[in-house]
């Protein structure tokens, strides 16, 4: 009797210890976990170009379909989301940002790179990357990728 009821104070302590959480205060201000830290433009966007891919070979990035979101923020947010497929498994996806020309068109070229010495299965890799805009300054903007119209906004 007495091994059971050790047993039953036992599992209550273990269950309280588990069902204990500490709630975040509802005023407080939400922080990016990376905000202040320093941040690269690699994790700001993973897909920019960068100086290493002079010494891969460009390739292309085959695209599915293409989606403008608007968030709902101060100042507006422009995210473009990509989904399709690389050629291989070892092509690394590039999103490279132009800023508005004369007419407010945003050029955005997606393409892939690869090392060619590299041996890899010949098999499509499929991805899905969103890709932050960023905010723009009072007008009517249109974004074209790789050349074909995908949306506009109004800012």
């Amino acid at each position: 009797m007495f091994r059971l009821l050790l047993l039953s104070v036992g599992m209550m302590f273990m269950l309280s210890a588990c069902a204990t959480s500490v709630e975040a205060d509802p005023n407080s201000p939400v922080v990016s976990p990376t905000e202040g830290a320093g941040e690269t433009p690699a994790q700001v966007n993973p897909y920019q170009p960068l100086e290493s891919d002079a010494a891969l070979q460009r390739g292309e990035a085959f695209l599915d379909s293409t989606d403008v979101l608007i968030l709902e923020s101060y100042p507006v947010q422009i995210n473009l989301v990509l989904t399709g497929n690389l050629p291989t498994p070892c092509h690394q996806l590039r999103i490279a940002v132009n800023q508005p020309d004369e007419a407010n068109r945003i050029l955005v070229e997606v393409y892939s790179v690869v090392d060619p010495e590299q041996v890899c299965i010949q098999m499509l890799q499929p991805f899905e990357a969103t890709y932050s805009l960023g905010s723009f300054p009072s007008g009517s903007y249109t974004i074209l990728v790789n050349g074909e119209e995908v949306g506009q906004f109004d800012s």
